[in-house]
């Protein structure tokens, strides 16, 4: 490279000469960031959702390609974030696609050692023989000398990954079954 090269090529001079003194236009850009496109450009569609974790709101944008959820990103047009996504937000790609998210019902048995896999209908009889012989045990028709119809015997705990109406449903189903111990995490 010889000396002109080197002058012609300086970023100082290059700003002044483009007429971007401040260096905030193209004398700033370099060839690579020149080619840099988007990654959510090749989407097919944009679907508008919420964040799934508190019960703030957030506006998001789901890019999906051939079917495939693709990023994740705040929505601009959201009143409530107006673009923005806290860390966890920011990450809810990894609760959709992550490598480490799990498809199928995992079960381990009492003392047990090991996981084993169970197909959804039968997990979700085993649940509901449990609820149903946990509420019998735990009943208390009175307490203290009051009427109370209440169920001691299991409580329940929502999490933040599930959004608000979730968790309303979840309050509505527990409080119909009797039971007093109900809580949120969001609120914990």
């Amino acid at each position: 490279m010889g000396v002109r090269q080197w002058i012609e090529g300086w970023p100082v001079l290059r700003q002044w000469s483009d007429g971007d003194p401040s260096g905030r236009g193209a004398a700033a850009k370099s060839r690579v960031s020149d080619e840099l496109a988007p990654r959510t450009r090749e989407a097919d569609k944009v679907v508008k959702s919420i964040c799934p974790y508190c019960a703030v709101g957030c506006g998001q944008n789901v890019y999906v390609k051939q079917d495939k959820v693709t990023q994740i990103e705040g929505d601009p047009d959201s009143p409530v974030s107006r673009g923005r996504l806290c860390p966890k937000g920011s990450a809810s790609l990894q609760l959709t696609t992550g490598s480490a998210r799990q498809h199928q019902v995992l079960y381990r048995r009492p003392h047990g050692t090991d996981w084993e896999t169970l197909d959804l209908d039968t997990a979700m009889d085993m649940i509901a023989d449990r609820v149903i012989a946990s509420r019998e045990r735990g009943w208390q028709w009175e307490a203290d000398g009051q009427r109370a119809r209440r169920t001691m015997g299991f409580a329940s705990l929502g999490g933040a990954t599930l959004d608000n109406e979730e968790n309303y449903l979840i309050k509505k189903l527990f409080t119909a079954l009797g039971a007093i111990q109900i809580e949120n995490q969001a609120r914990v």
